[in-house]
């Protein structure tokens, strides 16, 4: 999978932007988000998010690892598809869309095109669990804390303990202590569990 695409930036649209890595250009869909946040300097380096489909391969480009998160978590709810999400961040910012969320705001995520009252309170039900162990600031929604979560519930999955087990105990350790390392997050679960 493709994670990020550094290189010299040849285009910049409001709704794509062209890479050019190594002689080859790259197409990436973007949001106004995105594309307010790109500075104008020639070298860019963008996150992004493959989606593969029968008929297209398509890469979204992001300015910040945790505007990735937030996509990837909107298009794992049924009837948001990578177009809907993408027209989500440009109407709202990734931290008003996690506030939204957060406190079950339906008439801000209604108020998206082409999202109505059935799908907003989808969005609401699927993701409210999974927002609420997030902090709503970006600057708190780190990738690398979500990298050491992960992690750490990976091996204490292998370690012989259920993944529900698990995660109730890490996210408390991760809630407690956002700046935990790895290794600091299974020694306190092992404690724990």
């Amino acid at each position: 999978m493709i994670t990020q695409i550094a290189g010299k930036l040849v285009e910049k649209n409001p709704t794509h932007v062209v890479i050019d890595c190594n002689g080859v250009g790259y197409f990436l869909n973007i949001s106004l988000y995105t594309f307010e946040q790109i500075p104008n300097e020639e070298f860019l380096k963008l996150y992004t998010h493959l989606q593969v489909r029968e008929d297209a391969h398509t890469l979204y480009g992001f300015y910040t690892q945790p505007e990735r998160e937030v996509f990837r978590k909107l298009i794992s709810v049924s009837g948001i598809g990578a177009s809907t999400a993408r027209l989500m961040f440009s109407s709202l910012s990734p931290e008003e869309i996690i506030q939204a969320i957060a406190q079950a705001d339906v008439d801000t995520i209604k108020s998206i095109k082409g999202i109505g009252a059935k799908t907003a309170q989808r969005v609401i039900i699927d993701l409210k669990d999974k927002i609420t162990q997030v902090e709503t600031s970006l600057e708190k929604l780190t990738f690398k804390d979500n990298t050491h979560k992960e992690e750490a519930l990976s091996a204490l999955e292998t370690l012989g303990y259920t993944k529900k087990q698990a995660e109730k105990v890490v996210a408390k350790i991760v809630k407690q202590t956002p700046d935990a390392s790895v290794e600091s997050i299974i020694k306190l679960a092992l404690k724990n569990l």
